[in-house]
């Protein structure tokens, strides 16, 4: 079906000129990306205290996911379409697998261990559950007829719940997030969403009963941190302190007391960005937030005038999840939000979510620069 589709409207288009689309690269997409990981190359050095180790280390990531994007953005969004439902089966399979077999680690049990390499198979997830929910309303009338927003609907609840009991909240309540923007995209009514809110809100006294000790210890920190500053706390204290100090115009580069000092956790990863409000203050933070949002403004106009609807949805659902990972991790380390245990996206220190992301964008780049031109 998907091939009658594109096929039938070929001699409607010409192939574009431009060089970067014929190596199907989104200059303006690149231009945020490479400034963001410019950015992050500079913090991760800062946070380490000037471990050049650390620095090439993330800097080699940083180049194998760059090179991984654009090897996916030579993939037509068709032939996307058309792998989507086995890579989603693929990662529902090894999601059961790590229930079953799984390695465990820091508590949990979220790997696989093939000898060679430990795989987290959630992160496989963060790709294919949005792009199969997208699948699924691709070629479908709109709106969609009720059937289909119930099949989404299952797929969203039945990959969230399989990541839920590794445990991993944080991680299947993002992953739930992308399939559910899918479904909103799609057409969802607005009394169905605002009747799914009403029921989540009456439901949370119930789901407080299931959650494990460390979970609610985290939302009783957030509600009151200085109930325990020397333990539970101590986190999010020191992080506020660091955002704080900084000011309007920060202490400078490799000016950050509360990491250099090891007042500050996980200063390269999860807490990066208390690293980089204490260093550049108030505006800097205003240039990395105006960075993210030229990202996130560019996916928004290629989910616009993507030219079909599983384009549309996929580029619209991997957009907004950019959105709520930078939004939970600022909110998280501000103590505005819980902590999840959540990297800012494209800065932290880290493999695994680096590539996740790079590949969503190099599905981004594929589905504007794979788009042919009008002849008239």
């Amino acid at each position: 079906m998907i091939h009658s589709l594109t096929s039938s409207t070929d001699s409607l288009y010409v192939t574009p000129k431009s060089w970067l689309q014929k190596l199907h690269i989104d200059g303006w997409l690149l231009l945020g990306l490479v400034l963001l990981l410019s950015t992050s190359l500079l913090t991760v050095f800062s946070a380490s205290g000037g471990d050049w180790h650390t620095t090439q280390q993330h800097g080699f990531r940083i180049l194998f996911a760059l090179g991984l994007m654009l090897a996916v953005a030579q993939i037509s969004p068709s032939n996307l379409a058309l792998i989507t439902p086995w890579a989603f089966l693929i990662g529902l399979l090894m999601l059961v697998a790590v229930l079953l077999f799984g390695d465990m680690g820091k508590g949990a049990q979220r790997w696989l261990d093939f000898g060679f390499v430990r795989f987290q198979p959630s992160e496989l997830m963060k790709l294919a559950l949005p792009m199969m929910v997208a699948w699924l309303f691709a070629y479908s009338d709109f709106p969609a007829p009720a059937s289909r927003f119930i099949m989404g609907l299952v797929i969203v609840a039945v990959t969230a719940s399989l990541i839920v009991v590794q445990p991993d909240l944080g991680t299947s309540i993002l992953i739930a997030m992308s399939g559910l923007f899918v479904i909103f995209f799609a057409g969802l009514p607005w009394k169905i969403i605002i009747g799914a809110l009403a029921a989540l809100a009456v439901s949370m006294p119930i789901a407080w009963n299931f959650m494990h000790a460390y979970q609610k210890q985290r939302v009783l920190t957030f509600m009151n941190p200085e109930s325990d500053p020397l333990g539970s706390g101590y986190h999010i204290i020191q992080s506020k302190i660091a955002i704080g100090s900084g000011g309007i115009d920060g202490k400078g580069f490799m000016g950050s007391t509360q990491a250099h000092l090891e007042f500050l956790p996980e200063s390269t990863t999860d807490f990066i960005f208390s690293v980089f409000a204490e260093e550049f203050g108030l505006i800097g933070v205003a240039v990395l937030l105006s960075l993210y949002s030229f990202v996130l403004i560019r996916g928004l106009m290629i989910a616009y005038f993507a030219q079909n609807n599983f384009s549309r949805l996929v580029a619209g659902s991997f957009t907004m999840t950019l959105f709520i990972y930078i939004t939970v991790n600022i909110g998280m380390v501000s103590g505005l939000l819980p902590v999840v245990g959540l990297p800012l996206p494209l800065v932290s220190y880290g493999g695994s979510s680096m590539v996740t992301l790079m590949i969503s964008f190099g599905i981004l780049m594929s589905i504007h620069t794979h788009k042919k031109m009008l002849t008239d």
